[in-house]
């Protein structure tokens, strides 16, 4: 059960067209409801608290054991997201649940996917930027998270500052962003500009692509937790999720107080 369903639920109790014990019966079912699977606790509240449930870390979990986690988790509904997933593990999860959202290039599986919500300059949103066509498989993850959560994203690749004019042409779009992801490896300067032309919230993620003294990601990382330009926030290298999870709440946020106000 996610909020607008908890609230429905209660307004019927409140108008007397949810008797108390159904009313119960069906926070147990939800988001209150133990999800014990021996090897693993599912943590059925997490949708409610966050606005996205449980994400299964697929790498090193087996194929039986994700598949167990995702019946149980979206058991009524709820998306469920899945990331790092070896080839075979997509493969297998495409043959559990047929209907589920597969993303190769991301690594990623929705199970119960929600619609993909419609994208627009004009709606509070999220902005996906790459330095690079080589970072893709890091926004994407990102991208997917989106799709989860149910935020409408815009994609803005291969736009790094080795080409500046490329993101400079497209600096209104980013601008009318909620909050930006933007990815880079090599020596990792897009956050910087980014932050430094835009009044945005940035969320940084470095990638593990380049040569030899990127180390893989680390001279990233460090370039963007030493950025001089304000307000770039930085996670761990090719973590999309955690950057796009972050720019969801922003998002999140905005439309939670943009419905208080009215």
């Amino acid at each position: 059960m996610n909020e607008d369903e908890i609230r429905t639920l209660l307004e019927g109790l409140a108008a007397g067209a949810v008797q108390p014990a159904a009313a119960l019966q069906r926070l147990k079912s939800g988001p209150f409801r133990e999800g014990n699977l021996g090897f693993a606790q599912v943590d059925h509240h997490r949708r409610l608290r966050q606005g996205l449930g449980e994400v299964i870390f697929g790498e090193s979990k087996t194929l039986e054991q994700i598949r167990a986690i995702a019946a149980e988790a979206g058991g009524g509904g709820a998306p469920v997201l899945i990331t790092r997933l070896q080839p075979e593990k997509v493969a297998g999860l495409i043959a559990a649940f047929p209907a589920g959202r597969a993303n190769a290039p991301a690594r990623t599986f929705i199970l119960n996917a929600p619609p993909i919500s419609a994208a627009g300059t004009d709606l509070p949103h999220v902005a996906i930027v790459t330095a690079g066509t080589s970072d893709l498989f890091v926004a994407e993850e990102a991208a997917e998270v989106c799709i989860a959560m149910g935020v409408p994203c815009e994609r803005y690749y291969d736009i790094g500052v080795a080409g500046i004019h490329r993101l400079l042409q497209r600096a209104d779009k980013l601008q009318a962003a909620t909050a930006l992801v933007v990815v880079a490896g090599m020596e990792g300067a897009l956050p910087s500009v980014v932050a430094g032309l835009l009044g945005r919230p940035v969320f940084a993620v470095p990638t593990s692509v380049g040569y030899g003294a990127s180390f893989g990601g680390v001279s990233a990382l460090l370039s963007m937790l030493n950025s001089c330009a304000p307000g770039v926030s930085v996670v761990n290298i090719d973590n999309g999720f955690s950057a796009a999870f972050a720019a969801c709440q922003v998002v999140r946020a905005v439309r939670a107080a943009g419905a208080n106000s009215r």
